[in-house]
């Protein structure tokens, strides 16, 4: 006689497992500490087998005749359901997790380039905890969708970087065969507005007085406050700066950045006028024994970080006087900027500031542009000093008497 579902629940445990048929090959197993549990009970090749259905209350009666109806028609067409199903679970345990997926991503790709450890740094901060202990295959468009999009609220150019960083997270898991395509295709990338921010004249001086170091309105670290002055200085990328060491600077000189350390991968040789110097020097003061120039407050052996530079100009730009936020890499476009109001070529700024030629430039022209882009940066300088009032700005009016020589 067919189960009905109060049958089920009335069933009493007894001194040994025991069970109860249904029909169709389903069977109620009822266990002496009253577990009960569904079972499709038959034969194939010749032996009896067994294969659990679901446990009861959590499957009822009608789940059970339901998913029995799924393996009596594999049956029927000569499947196994049991080993079916015990294949597929041994699979899925040998599938990695997106955690396991970031190891072989990070020891067959990302460690072998330059900026790898940052970019894992920003996929492990945002999806780790989320997705860490959860099958790759598991993981689909949306819950990327949802996750950019939190991670936009706080940071709207990250949560770009992080997409693309995904991108090839998941591009990586379909080449290896961990899925079939990338759940982050058609998912559509705002167009980020490039930064035009560039300080005014009035800006830079506001900004030169914060940052001295006897002004103790500003409640900057010393140190941080000299680095930002050398990106002013010298038009190089933060992390640059930041990681400066006193053996790259050839007999004060030159400041040659090792290749290893810069976004382009190729080294690039910085004249240091008087204005540098003076930083490097001030900087010794607080820098003890530190290969670095510019030494962590609170990790001995570290540079000061670049994101506690952001950090500081976040915390402090109003306090500064600002009307307007700004980054520090503010500092490198608005130098850029000047360095082209005060007449020096296209070709000699950018290759101070480290970018590479485009075209048939980057092939033939091989000049180092050494004496060139001291002769800016000694443009640069004079004109900082008149913009922060340490010397008085050249007049551009002609006396009479030159002009009727």
């Amino acid at each position: 006689m067919a189960l009905t579902e109060l049958a089920v629940r009335k069933l009493k445990s007894k001194g040994k497992e025991y069970f109860v048929a249904d029909g169709g090959g389903l069977a109620l197993r009822v266990r002496p500490n009253g577990q009960k549990a569904w079972f499709y009970r038959y034969r194939f090749d010749g032996r009896p087998r067994k294969l659990q259905l679901g446990v009861f209350p959590s499957t009822s009666l009608k789940d059970a005749r339901t998913e029995l109806a799924k393996v009596r028609e594999e049956h029927s067409v000569g499947i196994d359901p049991g080993m079916a199903r015990s294949e597929a679970k041994q699979k899925r345990s040998a599938e990695p997790t997106f955690k396991e997926l970031l190891e072989e991503f990070w020891e067959i790709e990302l460690q072998h380039k330059k900026s790898g450890e940052a970019t894992r740094k920003v996929i492990e901060k945002d999806c780790m905890k989320p997705w860490g202990w959860k099958k790759v295959r598991d993981i689909k468009r949306r819950d990327i969708v949802v996750l950019i999009d939190r991670v936009r609220k706080r940071a709207p150019v990250l949560a770009n970087r992080l997409l693309g960083y995904l991108s090839r997270v998941f591009n990586f898991a379909a080449e290896r065969g961990v899925i079939e395509d990338s759940p982050c295709t058609r998912i559509r990338k705002p167009t980020e507005k490039p930064r035009e921010r560039v300080l005014t004249d009035d800006e830079i001086k506001l900004l030169w007085e914060s940052l001295d170091l006897e002004n103790k309105d500003v409640d900057i670290y010393r140190v941080s406050k000299l680095a930002l002055k050398m990106i002013l200085l010298t038009g190089q990328r933060p992390g640059e700066v930041a990681g400066m060491r006193f053996d790259e600077i050839d007999d004060d000189e030159f400041w040659n950045i090792p290749a290893d350390r810069r976004k382009s991968g190729d080294p690039n040789r910085v004249p240091m006028n008087e204005m540098a110097l003076e930083v490097v020097k001030q900087a010794k003061a607080y820098s003890g024994n530190s290969v670095f120039v510019f030494k962590s407050s609170y990790k001995k052996k570290k540079p000061v970080q670049r994101h506690a530079l952001s950090r500081a100009i976040a915390r402090h730009w109003e306090e500064m006087g600002f009307e307007e936020k700004w980054t520090p890499h503010d500092l490198r476009r608005t130098l850029r900027t000047r360095l082209a109001e005060i007449g020096v070529s296209d070709i000699v700024a950018e290759r101070l500031l480290g970018h590479k030629l485009q075209g048939m430039l980057a092939v033939y022209n091989q000049h180092a542009y050494d004496e060139e882009k001291r002769q800016a940066l000694a443009r640069w300088e004079r004109r900082l000093k008149e913009i922060v009032g340490i010397i008085e700005p050249e007049s551009n009016v002609v006396p009479m008497e030159a002009r009727n020589g």
